[in-house]
Formats: C-alpha cells, sequence, structure tokens
C-alpha cells in the first residue's frame, strides 16, 4: 500500500471527504491520496478561485482533476467581501481562512486540509480559522513533514509536482498594513510568473512593501548572480511595476512581509 497506514486511517474515517485544493504540493499530495484510499467518486476537491490565488495555481489544480478524474468545484471564498481581511492585519490569514473554510462548510462534507507537522511550528492565524471550523488536517494526524508529503507525492506519481517549492497565497507579499488591492496581487503575480519562466521553478516572491516592490530569490541563486544578472532579474520585472514604482532584489527571507514590531 503506497499510502502510510496512519494516513490511510485518517483519509478513510470520515463518512465524506472534500479537500481544500489550493494547487500547492501539500493539497494536491492529500487529494491524490484521499482518491487512493476512498475512490475516486468517494473524495470532492474544491478550488478557490480569487485575485490572491496565483492564475498557475487554478490552471495545476484544474490540470490535476482531470488528469485523474476528480470531481472540482470551484468557488469565491469571499474574503475580499471582508473588510478585515482587506485592511491586511498581521494576522490577515484567519479572515483568509475563515471565510474560505465557512464556504467550504457549507458544502456539507467534511472538510479535510493539507497541513502537515512543519506547518504547526510556523506563524499560522489560519490554523485557528480551521480548528473553528472543524477542518481535518490528515497529515498531522499521521506525523507527516513537508519532506515526508514530497515522498509520498513521488509514491502517487505526482512526478515534478513533488518539487514545487512553497508558495503562500499572493496576499502574503504585501507587507503586513498596506491594503490587499486585486490590482497589486495582479502585478505580483505577473512578476512571479515572469520570472520563474525565466529562471526555472526556483523559491522567489515579488513583495509590495511601504517604500516600493521587492524582489526576492532563493538565498543561494541570488548570492551566486553576478551584478549583471541581478540587472537582468530587475529589467525583467520593471516594465510590470507601476510607473514610478522603487524595486529592489535580495536574497529570500521567509516571512518578510511581516511588519515586526
Amino acid at each position: 500500500m503506497s499510502v502510510p497506514a496512519a494516513l490511510h486511517a485518517a483519509l478513510i474515517a470520515p463518512p465524506t471527504l472534500t479537500i481544500a485544493l489550493s494547487g500547492g504540493i501539500d493539497s494536491l499530495t492529500l487529494s491524490a491520496a484521499a482518491a487512493e484510499v476512498r475512490g475516486r467518486h468517494a473524495v470532492t476537491l474544491c478550488h478557490a478561485v480569487s485575485p490572491a490565488v496565483p492564475a498557475a495555481a487554478t490552471a495545476r489544480a484544474q490540470q490535476f482533476a482531470r488528469d485523474r478524474d476528480l470531481t472540482l468545484r470551484t468557488i469565491d471564498a469571499g474574503e475580499f467581501a471582508d473588510a478585515s481581511y482587506r485592511a491586511n492585519p498581521v494576522n490577515r490569514c484567519y479572515f483568509c481562512k475563515n471565510n474560505l473554510y465557512g464556504s467550504l462548510s457549507k458544502l456539507g462534507d467534511h472538510v479535510a486540509a493539507g497541513t502537515n507537522l512543519d506547518d504547526l511550528s510556523d506563524f499560522r492565524p489560519g490554523l485557528m480559522a480551521a480548528e473553528e471550523h472543524g477542518v481535518l488536517h490528515p497529515f498531522v494526524a499521521a506525523q507527516m513533514t513537508k519532506d515526508d508529503v514530497r515522498a509520498l507525492a513521488r509514491t502517487l506519481g505526482l512526478g515534478d509536482l513533488a518539487e514545487l517549492p512553497a508558495a503562500p497565497c499572493l496576499a502574503s507579499r504585501i507587507e503586513t498594513g498596506l491594503r490587499v488591492v486585486p490590482a497589486d496581487l495582479a502585478v505580483i503575480d505577473a512578476v512571479e510568473e515572469r520570472l520563474r519562466k525565466a529562471l526555472g521553478n526556483v523559491t522567489l516572491r515579488c513583495r509590495r512593501m511601504q517604500a516600493g516592490w521587492l524582489i526576492e530569490l532563493d538565498a543561494a541563486i541570488h548570492d551566486a548572480m553576478t551584478q549583471s544578472q541581478q540587472d537582468e532579474v530587475l529589467a525583467l520585472a520593471k516594465d510590470l511595476i507601476p510607473a514610478h514604482g522603487k524595486i529592489g532584489l535580495r536574497a529570500y527571507k521567509r516571512g518578510s512581509a511581516f511588519v515586526h514590531g
């Protein structure tokens, strides 16, 4: 059996199951595992479409469902109707997930998310919303880390998807306290998509900061670049940045859109 026994038990227990499918490796792997354990007709995938979700993630979720003949529902989670979310406080993720899980709970099924053990050590306000809505975390129940998830993804035949870098929602690129607006999210998505076409599927972020715009690249890649190569990266992004916007480049720092007191 390709699915570990503890994960099998967590996935088979609910009488019905909907997977919150973001298009990232965790939720893709959870979806593949649930389909193997329960059968493809006994699991529903649900993907929220919004300005904060990269177009590539939506396309990936749709392609994944088609390739595996799984039922996929798309919804508008409604977070942009929530003034608290748009204000972008330090716990913005709580308001996002509260809207998402509230919408999913109306579908009537038990809802599961791709949270893994490593996520529990990070600042994740969305986990509070998940708890409030009774969301299941099968990877946590099975004591699986991110590395375990990637290993399972390879076993389940997800191929190159197993190596997808972590990619939180686009709103996570906006510095805490700056309002979340669709126009900025569209810029972020366009810049990251262009840079990935040039650099490959590497860790990178386009951030909207108080002082302007900031491109972050995987530290090893950034540090190995010559000044000329760094200038080329900035040139690729520059014409997508709003007029007169300042733009800089540095090594990737996790959580660097947060304002720290």
